[in-house]
């Protein structure tokens, strides 16, 4: 069980800091909620994958491609819902 969780943790925490590189901008968010996004960024990958390819199997972990986009997803619905990152023009 120990195992399970710390491999969790350094899944969401890699997932987590490859979506912050992705999207553009500077993040002021820590490493606890960097390996919350990830985590977060999995399961909304295994979600949105489920949902395109056999329909809804329910709440279920992605692989690493799946996971960063996943991740994005959810940074970028966080910026805009916390007004963080807004780009200068």
């Amino acid at each position: 069980m120990f195992w399970t969780i710390l491999g969790w943790v350094v899944f969401g925490l890699i997932a987590g800091f490859i979506a912050r590189a992705v999207v553009p901008g500077k993040d002021d968010i820590g490493l606890l909620a960097t390996i919350v996004l990830g985590v977060v960024g999995s399961v909304v990958g295994g979600f949105l994958w489920g949902l395109l390819t056999v329909g809804f199997r329910g709440f279920q972990p992605a692989g690493w491609i799946g996971s960063v986009i996943g991740a994005v997803i959810v940074l970028v619905i966080y910026n805009k819902v916390t007004g963080r990152k807004r780009l200068r023009r």
